[in-house]
């Protein structure tokens, strides 16, 4: 249910709005991992979330393009 709303939200959002959550999206990651390394992270699920948000935000912008 969480991620369904969290993937329509993504929907109604411009192309711009997309690349921008993209990209924070892509260093929170780096971010995440840099932690990780440094063994500062608690959450390491945390990382798993994230990539899979990536790949949502990618699946919603190449539906956007196909569409038009």
């Amino acid at each position: 249910m969480k991620t369904n709303k969290y993937v329509d939200d993504l929907r109604n959002k411009t192309d711009a709005e997309l690349a921008l959550a993209l990209v924070d999206a892509k260093k929170e990651l780096f971010n995440l991992r840099f932690q990780n390394a440094t063994n500062q992270l608690d959450n390491t699920a945390r990382i798993k979330d994230v990539r899979k948000n990536i790949a949502r935000i990618q699946t919603v912008i190449t539906q956007k393009a196909k569409a038009q």
